[in-house]
C-alpha cells in the first residue's frame, strides 16, 4: 500500500515542488483536498491502519497525502533545533510534529492555512497549502508565520493508477474536503477519524469493510 512516489529532492525541509504540482488531472475523479479513511480491509498491523489521510495531489501521475491523525514524539520546536532554525515562540513547544507517511520521513511537510506566499507551496485548496520550503519555518519561529498549520515528517504516495486500484478494492473511504480546515486545524488529533465519519453520518462502532466512495 502506498509505495513510493517520486519524492520531492530537499535537505531537512527545502525542497522543490516541481515534480508533484506540474501533474496533470485526472479525467476520472478529482480526490485533491478530500480525505482517504484506512478500512479494515488494510488489517490492524499495517502502517497505515487506523490512518486518516488528507489527500494534497492526484493527477494521472499519482497521489501524493498527509497522514493527519498520527502524533510522534517530537515537537515542532525539536524539529526547529534540528533545521537549525531559531524559534522565539513558545507555542511550538507544545505542538506536535506528526507521522505523515513513509515517504521522505526525514523531511518536513506543512500544511497550512491560509496559503500564503511562500517559495514552494502546493496550493491543495483556497484556503490550504503544503508548503516544503525552509521559509516558512524560519516565519513560523519569529511567530510571523500561517495562522493555523499542521507539521509532518514523511509522506503517504501512490504511483499512476495505484490509489483506484486500492479504492476498487475497498482498501480507503473517501471523504470529500468540505470544511477541511475545521478537521484539520480546530479539531483535536485523536478525534478526527470519529468527525470526519460524523460528517458522513457513520456510526464508528459500525464501521465496516463495506466501502467505496462517500
Amino acid at each position: 500500500m502506498a509505495k513510493k512516489k517520486t519524492a520531492p529532492q530537499s535537505s531537512d525541509v527545502e525542497t522543490e515542488t516541481a515534480d508533484i504540482t506540474d501533474a496533470p488531472s485526472s479525467e476520472l475523479m478529482n480526490l485533491k483536498g478530500s480525505f482517504l479513511l484506512a478500512m479494515p480491509a488494510l488489517g490492524d498491523e499495517g502502517p497505515f491502519s487506523h490512518a486518516l489521510i488528507y489527500l494534497c495531489e492526484y493527477g494521472d501521475e499519482g497521489a501524493l497525502g498527509i497522514v493527519v491523525n498520527r502524533q510522534t514524539n517530537m515537537s515542532v520546536a525539536q524539529l526547529f533545533d534540528g533545521a537549525g532554525v531559531s524559534s522565539f515562540d513558545n507555542h511550538w513547544h507544545g505542538a506536535p510534529v506528526y507521522w505523515g507517511g513513509p515517504v521522505c520521513g526525514d523531511r518536513g511537510f506543512i500544511l497550512h492555512r491560509p496559503v500564503g506566499n511562500w517559495q514552494s507551496t502546493l496550493p491543495v485548496s483556497e484556503e490550504i497549502g503544503m508548503t516544503t520550503s525552509r521559509d516558512v519555518l524560519e516565519a513560523m519561529g519569529r511567530g510571523e508565520g500561517p495562522e493555523e498549520v499542521l507539521v509532518s515528517l514523511g509522506y503517504a504516495g501512490w504511483s499512476a493508477g495505484q490509489l483506484e486500484q486500492e479504492l476498487a478494492q475497498n482498501a480507503w473511504l473517501t471523504i470529500p474536503g468540505d470544511d477541511a480546515e475545521k478537521l484539520l486545524f480546530q479539531c483535536a488529533s485523536e478525534a478526527r477519524i470519529h468527525e470526519a465519519m460524523r460528517r458522513l453520518g457513520v456510526d464508528p462502532l459500525h464501521f465496516s469493510g463495506n466501502a467505496g466512495h462517500a
